[in-house]
């Protein structure tokens, strides 16, 4: 089952939360980020759960400052490829 909070991978390494949070923001209100900057990856927490689902569907594989990024629900197990 879905939850808000979405794992965002394949990050270009300089992208800022400022750039998640603009980019989430277009499917809901993004109720919080996690980043290290310069690490490739985040966590994005949604509003609600169909908030989640929108952002996932309509992000997962979009490009990205120049990255195509993987949009993920955080508790799947994220495996290497």
């Amino acid at each position: 089952m879905p939850g808000k909070k979405l794992y965002v991978g394949n990050l270009y390494c300089m992208a800022k939360k400022d750039h998640l949070r603009e980019l989430f923001s277009h499917y809901g209100r993004v109720s919080g980020i996690t980043m290290v900057e310069g690490t490739g990856y985040g966590y994005v927490e949604m509003n609600s759960v169909k908030e989640a689902v929108d952002a996932k569907k309509a992000l997962d594989g979009a490009d990205f400052l120049e990255r195509v990024i993987r949009v993920r629900y955080a508790d799947e197990p994220q495996y290497i490829v």
